[in-house]
């Protein structure tokens, strides 16, 4: 089990996953660090049934879940360089052809929609999709989903990289103003203000 909750302040669940590693405070953390890492990072992020999650972690071929660990680190710092080259300005459409092998990871999905009853009142039913989940691997199609829904609804001219000096946390900037220079008020933030502070009464003596 992580001893640290995942960290979930990027305002993007796809930006969330690149954050499964990183240096908020003085060393790196990594969440997806093996199977178990990667089972936890789910459930916190509500990315995978909780149900689901437990059946998979049942039923795992010994070293099944470390494997797709792996690949969804690979599949997280894949997406970083994406990330990073992109951020700053809109994503065009020559830039698809980078994005294939996301493509690739989505047509292995086998997702079918339900009838089921409605959670509306006034109507009986709707349709829910529903995900056959028939091995370790599919873990990673809710995870590709979150990126491809991040880069058909965000704008990278306001992904940001927090303030902080040591800091390597990601985050989509939704205030107004676009304004937003820490990956959180209670980390990197207090400390900016804290540090901002002591300089001030260092110059004062």
């Amino acid at each position: 089990m992580q001893q640290i909750p995942a960290i979930v302040i990027a305002d993007a669940t796809a930006l969330d996953f690149l954050n499964s590693v990183a240096t908020p405070v003085d060393s790196a953390v990594e969440w997806l660090d093996d199977g178990a890492g990667l089972v936890s990072w789910l459930d916190q992020t509500q990315l995978v049934p909780r149900a689901v999650l437990e059946e998979m972690r049942s039923r795992a071929l010994p070293g099944e879940l470390d494997d797709v660990a792996e690949r969804a680190r690979n599949l997280r710092e894949w997406f970083r360089a994406f990330v990073q080259k992109h951020r700053g300005h809109p994503l065009k459409e020559n830039d698809l052809k980078e994005l294939e092998p996301l493509n690739r990871l989505l047509e292995r999905d086998e997702s079918f929609r339900q009838l089921v009853p409605a959670s509306q009142e006034g109507k009986a039913f709707e349709l829910q999709v529903e995900r056959r989940w028939r091995s370790p691997e599919s873990l990673l199609i809710p995870i590709a989903e979150t990126l491809a829904r991040f880069v058909c609804s965000e704008d990278l001219t306001y992904v940001k990289a927090c303030e902080g000096p040591t800091c390597t946390l990601l985050f989509a900037d939704h205030t107004r103003g676009h304004a937003r220079r820490w990956c959180s008020m209670a980390m990197c933030g207090n400390r900016a203000k804290q540090a901002a502070h002591r300089q001030r009464l260092k110059e004062r003596c």
